[in-house]
């Protein structure tokens, strides 16, 4: 009998490339919840390492920076060495990070801990996506499986304070990260089992300039969003972070178009659907870091709910989050991106408006109705991302598509927890428990004038001459 992993991948047949589509979303699953559960675990860690507010912020932020500083170089280096092999690596660097975030026993620890983990992290999403769009040659199934993972994507980052809250009512915070090793097990039998070895039949080049690059302007902008508050907006460490990173995304736009293969080339951006899809994952997990981190704070230490209630709590947007995913999966599939990305744009509105009049005692039934919207815009937002990413790609390239799509999620994400936190803090008067409602009103202004971008991006991105630009981008990629 032949072993699957030694066939190709689209030798495979139809059980097996399912069970690759599993062992891949199982990776982005995990990776997905370390940012999102360990949200409702915030004040627990808090409390129990005597961590500031920013030390908590980088407990999030460290883990995304990392992921969106090395997601392009590990697709690059699995397209070399092979994506099997990588994904291995990954899953093993992952699993030990998971560990010893476990054991931290103090929040600076913590942080480096999750640093590790984010490496491992960085070498499962490029390059299960790869590996997928490899293995699912058929337009059809391979469409239906982006639109599973697409829809993995948010029912990790939906369904994360549920499960932590579930975790660290049960067994403490820990468990959040122990919980990741089973898994990683199970992902590395089956891997062995199921998941053939492969390479890009031209490997690109390494970049290691433009991802020096990238790891500056990302590292420079958040300290300074969040340090800002405490070191002082005015200081020159500051001030300098933020010219730091400026100048930073400058010499990287120079240096990938002086580069004969660049980390991500400037070509993708010609394409309208593809730099929408690029904008609309920054603003729309932007709108998501921000609304876990406020509501986690807002639940537990303004209205005094466990992390278990508060967890609870959420449970209405992960479900509408888990209703609506595959519902715009389909919806990509058969009439375009353009509806699902307006619907997503009115929900993230409709959500931001409702908080806009948060009080510590804002009845239930109302942050619920939020909860509901936010849910149902972040279910809609996306497989029309990942699907205007690659959309017109040829296949060589849409593994970096993705993989430039995933890094700027992680990028959102992050500014999201930097910019909406460095908002609410920044306004706080008094004591968290009396002043914290009013001071994210301002932060949820900002999340609903997100929504509205989200729909203006999916208007722009499906005009005809979006279309045109796609394209003149594939015959130049081709």
């Amino acid at each position: 009998m032949t072993r699957r992993s030694t066939l190709a991948p689209h030798e495979l047949d139809l059980p097996a490339r399912r069970v690759v589509l599993v062992i891949c979303c199982m990776s982005l699953f995990i990776v997905g919840l370390d940012v999102s559960a360990l949200n409702v675990a915030l004040p627990d860690i808090g409390r129990d390492l005597d961590a500031p507010f920013s030390h908590l912020q980088w407990t999030i932020d460290a883990y995304a920076l990392t992921l969106a500083g090395l997601l392009m170089f590990a697709g690059s280096v699995a397209d070399r060495v092979g994506r099997r092999r990588i994904f291995r690596i990954g899953l093993v660097v992952f699993g030990a990070g998971s560990l010893l975030c476990a054991v931290a026993p103090t929040s600076e620890l913590l942080i480096a801990a999750r640093v590790l983990q984010a490496v491992g992290g960085s070498m499962l999403n490029p390059v299960a996506m790869s590996i997928i769009t490899n293995t699912f040659h058929d337009t059809k199934e391979r469409a239906a499986a982006i639109g599973v993972w697409g829809a993995t994507v948010g029912l990790s980052m939906a369904l994360g304070p549920v499960i932590g809250g579930v975790l660290v009512a049960g067994f403490g915070w820990r468990a959040i990260f122990l919980i990741n090793v089973p898994v990683v097990v199970a992902a590395l039998v089956l891997l062995t089992l199921y998941v053939p070895e492969s390479k890009a039949e031209t490997p690109r080049r390494l970049d290691p300039v433009g991802q020096a690059l990238v790891v500056v302007m990302l590292v420079s902008l958040t300290f300074a969003i969040i340090e800002g508050r405490e070191i002082g907006w005015g200081t020159v460490v500051v001030i300098g972070c933020f010219v730091l990173s400026a100048v930073a995304l400058v010499l990287f736009v120079a240096v990938e178009r002086r580069t004969a293969e660049p980390l991500i080339s400037p070509v993708f951006f010609s394409s309208i659907p593809f730099s929408s899809a690029v904008a609309s994952a920054v603003i729309g997990f932007a709108s998501i870091g921000g609304f876990l981190l406020l509501n986690t704070i807002y639940l537990q230490d303004v209205r005094g709910y466990s992390a278990l209630h508060a967890g609870l709590l959420t449970l209405p947007m992960a479900a509408t989050t888990a209703l609506v995913s595959p519902v715009s999966g389909r919806m990509v599939g058969s009439i375009g991106p353009r509806v699902p990305m307006v619907l997503a744009g009115i929900g993230v509105t409709t959500s931001g408006a409702i908080l806009t009049q948060l009080q510590p005692d804002t009845s239930l039934a109302l942050i619920i109705v939020a909860y509901v919207a936010f849910g149902a815009g972040f279910g809609f937002v996306n497989a029309p991302i990942t699907n205007a990413a690659i959309s017109g790609m040829p296949r060589a390239q849409a593994g970096t598509a993705a993989a430039v799509a995933s890094t700027s999620r992680q990028v959102g994400s992050a500014i999201g927890v930097a910019v909406l936190g460095a908002i609410a803090y920044g306004r706080l008067e008094g004591s968290v428990e009396d002043g914290f409602a009013q001071a994210t009103q301002a932060a949820w202004v900002v999340m609903a004038a997100f929504g509205v971008v989200l729909m203006v991006l999916g208007l722009v991105a499906t005009t005809a001459r979006a279309a045109r630009s796609v394209e003149r981008v594939r015959s130049r990629l081709d």
